[in-house]
């Protein structure tokens, strides 16, 4: 029975990266500089709504780790949903920060969720960095 939970369980985190990974635009450097202000606003809002919307149904899972004793479920999924989380900055800052990071062509290539991802991590390193170390 465990061993059917964990083929469901994968199974379904599997089904959606491989339905994610399947968009057919290329969303990268080159598009991002075709954009306008506006536009760009607009990229980075719809992306991190639909990242809090990715981020709430992990409570499905949640759920069904917890039906199905799956042990460390609650530590893993609350990775990911800290690395689906755009609260490190605001819209504007990130359209900011796409701009710095995509002048440099060698980013140029970088697809748009991946950028935003860096980002993101970039900027809770640095948070966690500027921290005093507690003794």
């Amino acid at each position: 029975m465990r061993r059917f939970a964990v083929g469901v369980v994968v199974g379904f985190v599997s089904s959606w990266a491989v339905a994610f990974a399947a968009q057919t635009a290329n969303h990268n450097g080159i598009f991002w500089n075709s954009l306008n202000a506006s536009a760009k606003g607009g990229y980075v809002s719809g992306y991190a709504d639909a990242m809090r919307v990715s981020e709430s149904k992990l409570d499905s899972l949640v759920v069904a780790g917890d039906l199905f004793h799956w042990k460390g479920s609650r530590k893993i999924i609350r990775q990911l949903a800290s690395e689906l989380s755009m609260s490190e900055f605001s819209s504007e800052e990130a359209v900011k920060r796409l701009d710095n990071l995509y002048a440099n062509q060698k980013y140029g290539e970088l697809d748009l969720g991946s950028a935003l991802q860096l980002l993101a991590l970039r900027a809770k390193e640095n948070s966690q960095g500027a921290q005093p170390a507690h003794k």
